[in-house]
């Protein structure tokens, strides 16, 4: 399949292929941006194993196995739910042509334990796999299970920009380990530090530089709901240029406002987004020079005293921030 755009992974899809080929299970390390989510499954689309079954792509989250599909499926000149597919809570478009899925972790999960042999599929990879969610492991595991007990000739990928390719390729049985090095563009990291003040406070300042002495369009990460629309208000009261656009990106946003978000900014328009961590991994933004990071993120903490969960604050991790900084 001939794809017009070139991006950093390309060079090493013969190398995936040659491997797919040779029926054994690979991991995929490439950084942020390479193209990995959606050029490998396009890649594989006419390899002689696959034959025609089809290819799962799991995803961490709702909106970045939407974005993954509806950018494969404009890449190969169709519609979501033809040749490209998505299967996910409350989102599923697939058809009788489709021959790939992009399928969140948990719905794989269901999957897999509904049909064990996982008939009809030839491939399944893993995006983002650094990110170790309970599903992702399990849905590895079971896979792993299949391919040993049932299914031989399916061919397993593990997929990420972070990840210490080496430990999971042990966990493959020594399978190798395939990297992609280089960037779509360089980046440059600048520390701001803090002042002192909110976090909101903070936010809105490093924004409105951004916008004051840099192009394009800008994505900033706070660790949750709250501080986003504290940051938008502060932000409204800023910013004077009406070609400028402040959007939220958070895990309960209905679609429509999601897709609003991670959509480019019109002609002679410029965005600023205000994201979690829902925008960290297999969402790329066309139009963002700018990735401003707060350093937080909120996730959910077990409780065993009391026998719940709750949100906690707190600093992301180095592989997070890598992530985060591949945005722009």
């Amino acid at each position: 399949m001939r794809l017009t755009n070139p991006l950093p992974v390309d060079t090493v899809l013969p190398d995936v292929r040659a491997t797919l080929n040779e029926g054994r299970m690979a991991v995929l390390v490439a950084p942020p941006g390479a193209g990995k989510t959606t050029r490998v499954p396009l890649a594989l689309l006419d390899a002689p194993w696959l034959g025609d079954k089809k290819i799962i792509v799991l995803e961490p989250r709702r909106i970045a196995a939407r974005g993954a599909a509806d950018y494969m499926a404009r890449e190969t000149g169709g519609k979501l739910g033809g040749l490209i597919g998505l299967r996910a809570r409350l989102a599923s478009r697939v058809s009788a042509a489709t021959r790939v899925e992009v399928v969140t972790e948990g719905v794989f999960t269901r999957m897999i334990l509904d049909d064990p042999e996982l008939s009809g599929i030839g491939a399944v990879l893993f995006d983002e796999y650094h990110e170790r969610s309970l599903d992702a492991d399990l849905g590895l595991a079971l896979a792993l299970d299949a391919r040993q007990a049932l299914r031989p000739d399916l061919r397993l990928l593990v997929m990420s920009a972070t990840l210490d390719g080496a430990r999971v390729a042990s966990l493959l049985g020594g399978c190798p380990v395939i990297s992609s090095e280089g960037r779509a563009f360089p980046i440059e990291t600048r520390y701001l530090g803090r002042s002192g003040m909110r976090i909101e406070d903070d936010m809105a300042d490093a924004v409105m530089r951004a916008l004051r002495d840099e192009i394009g369009s800008v994505l900033a990460f706070l660790p949750g709901q709250g501080e986003i629309a504290r940051t938008a208000e502060r932000l409204a009261s800023r910013v004077r240029d009406p070609s400028v656009d402040i959007v939220p990106l958070y895990g309960a946003l209905d679609m429509v406002a999601q897709d609003r978000a991670v959509s480019p900014a019109p002609e002679g328009r410029r965005k600023v987004v205000l994201a979690t961590s829902i925008a960290e991994t297999s969402i790329t933004i066309e139009g963002v020079r700018v990735v401003i990071d707060s350093g937080l993120a909120r996730v959910p903490r077990y409780e065993p005293d009391v026998g719940v969960s709750r949100l906690e604050t707190v600093r992301v991790s180095r592989a997070s921030a890598d992530q985060r900084r591949g945005r722009a």
